[in-house]
This record gives structure tokens, sequence and C-alpha cells, in this order.
């Protein structure tokens, strides 16, 4: 499966991801990248292989080519895909040492939350959760010589706080930790944390990265090599989370119109947060690309191209008035995840159960790449209740 790759100088970024780092198959001219299922790879008659791979679980041809892409795209040294967000998750935690010290927000991802939680119980891993939204909490909450990873989201899933990731890098660097950016809310397409100073992305390439709805999938990416990012390689051969190469094809075809659909779904959210902005049934919108957003300087800085899909409604009242909202919703699908190209809403209270420490009255919305004033006039619909 021989392809010819781009020069280092050469096309843009949405030139290299549509084309797949400009894939041409030399065999046939094919200009889609094809297939490998193979989960095994033949050998010599001296035992030597005929190119990098001997079994499917630690990588594959498919596999390769998918980690390369994003690599290119996050602008880091290697990639490595998962199984899921939560295997990628698990596998980078699996890297510390028992008493280690992490640092993470209050509220972010609740599944990557939890399994925290259960590493504190199971394995006396030392857990601090700091205010996001607040300058001076991160630097408070770092243990100098002790934290071994900084964990932040950019921005913060679902309040969608901003944090300065410079400002981040250079606190956890200081202090001789490592910073890892959750920047699945806002992929390459609108930031590149690695470029900032963050040492690994995570991505939930669930989200926009596949973009459909139709692929579960975990992506790291590392700035540079290091012990860590051999340990992570290693382990994930070991605890068999590595992604299967159809759904690292599918990824493939999904990333090839990520920046059309990430575009879109970014107008359509800061055209439905201006609109809503003001609202009397509200009592706020959070979304980084509105002026009066605490964060929107810093997001102004680190993003480009939009402000991304992602926004909230907080609803005056309660639970009840926040479900009685949802239950109304008509073109808005009720439904987890998101960054796909179908509009989603969540309220997530409900959702994460009554650990959550999310607003009550919080509704989630993934905006997708639909007409807008269908979104808008179904939000309004919803509301007039």
């Amino acid at each position: 499966m021989a392809a010819s790759m781009s020069d280092e100088s050469g096309p843009a970024a949405e030139t290299l991801i549509a084309q797949a780092l400009h894939f041409i198959e030399e065999a046939s001219g094919a200009v889609v990248p094809a297939w490998q299922p193979s989960t095994t790879f033949a050998r010599r008659e001296n035992a030597s292989l005929h190119g990098d791979f001997s079994y499917g679980r630690s990588g594959s041809p498919t596999v390769r080519q998918l980690e390369q892409i994003l690599a290119k795209f996050d602008e880091g040294a290697d990639a490595r895909v998962f199984s899921s967000g939560l295997a990628a998750v698990t596998c980078l935690m699996e890297t510390l040492e028992t008493g280690a010290h992490v640092v993470a927000p209050r509220i972010m991802y609740h599944g990557a939350r939890d399994w925290l939680l259960r590493l504190q119980d199971k394995r006396d891993l030392k857990v601090t959760f700091f205010d996001q939204g607040d300058p001076g909490a991160l630097a408070k909450a770092i243990r100098p010589g002790k934290t071994a990873i900084v964990w932040i989201e950019c921005p913060a899933n679902p309040t969608w706080d901003v944090i300065d990731i410079p400002a981040a890098a250079e606190t956890a660097h200081a202090a001789g930790a490592l910073l890892a950016v959750d920047a699945t809310c806002a992929p390459p397409v609108l930031s590149r944390p690695l470029l900032l100073g963050a040492d690994l992305v995570f991505h939930s390439a669930t989200k926009y990265l596949n973009g459909h709805s139709d692929v579960t999938a975990g992506v790291l990416v590392t700035a540079q090599g290091s012990l860590v990012w051999s340990e992570i390689s290693h382990l994930r051969t070991y605890m068999g989370s590595i992604l299967a190469p159809f759904e690292c094809w599918l990824l493939i075809r999904g990333l090839r119109t990520v920046f059309l659909r990430v575009e879109k779904a970014s107008q359509n959210a800061l055209a439905i947060a201006r609109h809503f902005e003001q609202h009397a049934a509200l009592e706020r919108v959070l979304y980084p690309g509105l002026e009066s957003h605490p964060g929107h300087a810093i997001a102004a800085q680190q993003m480009s191209g939009g402000f991304g899909g992602m926004l909230s409604m907080l609803v005056k009242g309660g639970a009840d008035e926040t479900a009685m909202v949802m239950s109304r919703l008509k073109v808005f699908v009720r439904a987890t995840s998101l960054g796909g190209v179908e509009s989603l809403a969540e309220h997530r209270y409900l959702v994460e159960g009554a650990h959550s420490v999310v607003p009550k009255n919080l509704i989630r919305l993934s905006i997708g790449i639909e007409a807008v004033d269908d979104l808008i006039a179904d939000l309004e619909q919803a509301l007039a209740a």
C-alpha cells in the first residue's frame, strides 16, 4: 500500500487532510486509501518480517496510515489510536506509578473523571480537582516534584470554560509534570495545543474527527518521543485496546471532510448563541465565541477558524423545567455524544447521575450542519413553554 506523501513545506492542512496526506496507491492509482483487514503478517524463511507488522494487536497498515494523518494534523511527532476515548485515557493513566499525583478539572468529561476516582480508590492515585474557570486555581493544585500529569480540557465540557494553554504548560513543566490536553471539542481545525506547549493531546475521535456518529475511537498525539510515549505504545499492545482496521478506515474517511463540518458547525453555533444570549427563558448561554464569555479573549488567541460547535444553555428554573424543554424538542435529537453532522441535545445532569457536578438546569447542545434557522426555531418553540 505504498503512497506518495506531500512535502513538509507543501500544502495547507485543509489540503493534506482532504487528500489523506495526498494518498495515491502506486499499484492501481487509487485515490481512496485501502482497508487492510489482516490480523497476522507472514515471515520469510529466516523468520524476518516482510515489513513493519507482525500481529494486528500491535499495529497494521491501515492503523499506521491513520496515525500518520493524525500526527500530521495535530503537528505532533507521533499518534496512537485506541478502541475508544476512554481506552486512550486509561492507557495514559496506566503509565502512572501507584500513589502518583494527577491534577484535573472539577468539571470535565464524566467518564474520565469517574476513572480517575476509581484509580484514587483502587490504586491510591492522588487526584486534585481544580476550578478551570479560576485563572489561579491550577497553580494552587499542582504539587511541585510530585504531580505527574496535569490534565485539562479546552474548552471544558459542558461549561466551556477556557484555560490559557501556554500558561498551563509553563506551570506544569515548572513542577516537573506533563501537560495533557483533551481537545475533543476543539479539534485541530480550531486549535493545536502541542504548538502551545502541551506534551500530549487527547481526542475522543468518536466526535469531531470522525464526525458521523458511526465510529467509537480515541487518539493520543505526542509532541515528541519519550519514555512515557514508549510505554503507552507497549501498554496498548498488552491491553489489546488498538482500534480495528475497518474503524480506522472509516475514521480516515470521516477526517477528509473535517474542515467543512467543523467550520459549518462553528458558524451555526455562533449564530444560535448570539440569538439566544438575551432570551427571557434562559439564565445564560455558555459559548466561548460570545464576547460576554469570560474566556472569550483567550479563546480568540488560541483558536482559529471558529469557536466550535458546542454550547450550553442554562434554563430558568431547575431540573423539572429543563426536562420539559428537552421533551419539546423536535429537530434536535435527544442523545448522548457530540461532534456529528446531526444536532444533539442532552440534559447533562440527568445523564451523569446523582454524582454530577454540572448545573441541574444545563442543556448541552452539539450543533450540527443543518439549516441554522431550523435549529433556532426548534429551540424557540421548546423554550416557549
